[in-house]
């Protein structure tokens, strides 16, 4: 997805099996981000940067959710572990992940490999699309996001 793209409107089910709709958080800013996989030593940092962050986040009307292809049980653990306050989606189709274009080709180690694309996407209070991060800094993911709100 791109900036001025609108989000789609079933996010997908939560690690409760509760389902999430962009349309529920009307009215505030919501951060999806995409990660490889729970409890790997990025995405850890990642997801701790936007716990660490989510009071100054919330204080400027943003929510934050992230996506997987984890399952429900993974996203349980990985949210205990780490403490997490913030939902994170069960994408084990890849459904909205390939949606939102955050599947395909990747390199790594030197190797083409095809799989989750770590990216963020702001979308704004009407459901669009605001900004994309396509390089995350996973240890100052938070920054990233109020850099972009400051201007």
């Amino acid at each position: 997805m791109n900036i001025g793209d609108k989000c789609p409107e079933l996010l997908g089910l939560d690690e409760n099996g509760n389902e999430l709709r962009i349309s529920q958080f009307k009215g505030r800013k919501v951060v999806i981000y995409v990660y490889p996989k729970d409890s790997t030593p990025g995405c850890t940092a990642e997801a701790c940067s936007l716990r660490d962050g989510m009071e100054e986040l919330r204080a400027i009307g943003y929510e934050v959710i992230g996506v997987s292809k984890d399952s429900a049980k993974s996203h349980l653990n990985f949210i205990a572990k780490q403490n997490l306050n913030f939902h994170l989606i069960a994408d084990t189709e890849l459904t909205l992940i390939k949606q939102l274009g955050a599947w395909g080709e990747k390199k790594m180690y030197g190797k083409t490999t095809e799989g989750v694309i770590r990216s963020t996407f702001v979308i704004d209070e009407n459901g669009i699309v605001e900004h994309v991060i396509a390089k995350v800094d996973t240890k100052n993911a938070a920054q990233q996001i109020l850099q972009l709100h400051k201007g």
